[in-house]
């Protein structure tokens, strides 16, 4: 699996945007490249964020979900691993400060996963 540069770039953003809340969205794109986020209502605090994946349109292809840590451990807590059992199959956790080298994706059951960051025609 691949993400974007540009997605991993947006991502940081937003994640430094809502700092010291989390942020959360999911993850979309096509052709095994994630490149765009999709924005679902969604709360958050300082300690997690809750996403209303019931309001996600029937058929729309979606490959995981992006979150944030406000600290600087992107482990995932018990909360996440709810998560990503229950939807997607890669999940990205980033983390402050939110630099390139703050993220990490996992699969459903929470073993860390290599992305190719790669740069979109």
């Amino acid at each position: 699996m691949k993400i974007s540069k540009e997605l991993l770039r947006t991502i940081l953003e937003a994640a430094k945007s809502s700092h010291p809340d989390e942020f959360i969205a999911l993850l979309g794109g096509s052709k095994g490249v994630m490149s765009e986020l999709i924005f679902l209502p969604f709360v958050s605090g300082s300690v997690s964020a809750v996403i209303h994946l019931d309001m996600l349109p029937i058929g729309m292809r979606v490959f995981g979900t992006v979150h944030s840590h406000p600290s600087p451990s992107c482990r995932p807590s018990d909360e996440d691993m709810s998560l990503f059992t229950r939807f997607g199959k890669y999940h990205i956790i980033v983390c402050y400060p939110y630099g390139e080298n703050n993220w990490k994706c996992y699969d459903r059951s929470g073993k860390e996963v290599e992305l190719e960051v790669v740069e979109e025609d």
